[in-house]
């Protein structure tokens, strides 16, 4: 699937480097996945489906493409992960140097990492907000320790971290699991009385990483491991707009997009979740 020109079909006038407050930094990697492929081809899915989003957005009464949103060119790659780590931190790092904020789009879950090393430079104090169904917190996978499964262990060295969504983990995992930074799916389903609890565990400057697979598969199947009992549309929302008000995100990233030709809702969901998300950033200010 070809890129489109830049995210959201934006005129150049809205899309230009120079300009933008958002880079959108696709990165195609699926080197570490064990079950479903095609995360690779995630981020061209999602440019492609933003090209139909309407750019208003109701919730916020506002458009936040006029903040201007480039879209850099896609970093590709197929070989060790941590090599990509080290792509994506640079690539990262760049576009930090210029005071933009950047939104990673996987892409696998181990690309995270890089992403997160680059900001956690910048910013001090920095914390990461992980929405999830799985923990990924195995010290290493089939060798990997940067394996898409190990991608958190890897971003907790970095920086502390809060987990939400979460309903599938290994045994061994058990001992990584940090005592009140865990919200599991089955227990924030449909209420909201966590939310507080949740933000509190955050420093004030926030990177998320959403893994697309956090969504119930009912409403995202496209993904390369979907788990059941997942959180829905709103209910995601209705988090991040409030994680949104209380702290400062600086950065995010969707990854584990899996394509599917016959079922684009997924690629459409994932292109306008961020466009929500930033929607919520940018329209406090």
């Amino acid at each position: 699937m070809p890129y489109r020109t830049n995210y959201g079909d934006l005129p150049k006038i809205y899309s230009q480097l120079a300009t933008a407050k958002v880079v959108i930094l696709p990165v195609s990697y699926d080197g570490t996945s064990t079950w479903g492929k095609g995360a690779d081809k995630g981020p061209a899915a999602i440019i492609e489906a933003s090209a139909n989003l309407e750019l208003y957005d109701i919730e916020t009464d506002s458009e936040v493409y006029k903040k201007n949103i480039f879209t850099a060119e896609p970093i590709m790659g197929n070989g060790a992960p941590e090599k990509m780590a080290e792509k994506v931190k640079a690539a990262v790092a760049g576009f930090l140097k210029k005071d933009k904020l950047v939104v990673t789009l996987g892409g696998e879950h181990s690309i995270t990492v890089g992403a997160v090393a680059a900001y956690a430079e910048k910013y001090k104090n920095l914390s990461v907000l992980q929405l999830d169904a799985h923990a990924d917190l195995r010290p290493e996978y089939q060798g990997w320790k940067y394996s898409h499964a190990s991608a958190m262990s890897r971003v907790r060295e970095i920086c502390p971290i809060v987990q939400v969504g979460i309903r599938s983990l290994d045994i061994i995992e058990k001992p990584f699991l940090e005592k009140g930074r865990v919200f599991y799916a089955e227990n924030i389903c449909n209420k909201t009385d966590w939310h507080d609890k949740a933000i509190g565990k955050l420093t004030d400057k926030v990177y998320v990483t959403i893994d697309l697979d956090v969504f119930d598969p009912g409403i995202l199947p496209s993904t390369g491991t979907p788990e059941p009992g997942g959180l829905g549309w709103y209910r995601v929302l209705e988090f991040l707009k409030k994680v949104s008000q209380k702290k400062n995100i600086v950065g995010f990233d969707v990854v584990e997009l899996c394509p599917n030709k016959n079922e684009r809702s997924s690629d459409f969901l994932a292109a306008k979740l961020i466009y929500k998300l930033l929607s919520y950033k940018f329209s406090k200010q």
